[in-house]
């Protein structure tokens, strides 16, 4: 005698609701992140809801966790808003994501499979595909993309939860000063870094990855922050 199978079980549900959520997730963590949905933007819970098809339940949840993030915040009697990002107010932000990343491999370190390192190379690839052909969105997204890459050099999950939460809340600044930035000049300068970590991975030495990511994440920092007082002088003096 066959017997059939379940049509659902417990786990099932718990696994379609976690891959919504996922889902959910990335798709407008990454459009806050290319600005698709600009600092100072209201999210509707009814226009989201009827987009991807969801109940208003498992899309707070999904907003809880943005806000958690830093990439938005809630407003009595108005809604979810979009937060805004300034280089002056994150610079602590900047700081710790300068230890934390000598840490990734350091803490629980995972040795690159063939898929992690096809990731990395895959990654060099676009890199070299936008110094021919610039485009800051394009670029941005690369730069997302690179740091869930690194992610999979650690399996330590606080160092990773960590690490998301703080480059969540500066990953805009760069795509807002793309217009007073020379963009060739920095996708030149990234590409070397991922050239730099490619080749630490490719030799299994996380913890000089680590150290490169490091220093780029400073002088990354320092340019801004150059950049930033520059633009405060031009409208000081106008």
């Amino acid at each position: 005698m066959s017997v059939e199978p379940r049509a659902d079980t417990g786990g099932d549900r718990i696994s379609a609701a976690r891959e919504r959520f996922d889902r959910l997730y990335r798709t407008l963590r990454d459009r806050i992140c290319l600005l698709d949905y600009p600092p100072g933007a209201r999210l509707r819970e009814e226009a989201l809801a009827e987009e991807f098809g969801v109940s208003r339940t498992p899309l707070r949840r999904v907003l809880g966790w943005l806000e958690a993030q830093g990439l938005v915040r809630s407003v009595q009697g108005v809604g979810t808003i979009v937060t805004d990002v300034d280089i002056v107010a994150l610079t602590q932000v900047y700081q710790m994501r300068m230890e934390l990343a000598e840490l990734i491999g350091k803490l629980s370190p995972v040795e690159p499979d063939a898929e992690t390192l096809a990731l990395f190379r895959a990654l060099q690839a676009r890199s070299r595909t936008l110094a021919v052909t610039p485009d800051p969105r394009a670029f941005a997204e690369l730069n997302l993309d690179f740091f869930y890459a690194l992610l999979r050099l650690t399996a330590n999950e606080p160092l990773r939860e960590i690490s998301e939460r703080l480059y969540l809340q500066t990953s805009r600044i760069w795509l807002k000063s793309i217009p007073r930035l020379d963009l060739a000049e920095e996708i030149a300068i990234f590409s070397r870094e991922i050239a730099d970590i490619l080749a630490a991975v490719e030799i299994g030495d996380l913890e000089a990855a680590g150290l490169t990511r490091r220093s780029h994440i400073s002088m990354c920092f320092a340019r801004l922050r150059a950049q930033s007082a520059r633009s405060g002088a031009r409208g000081t003096q106008g």
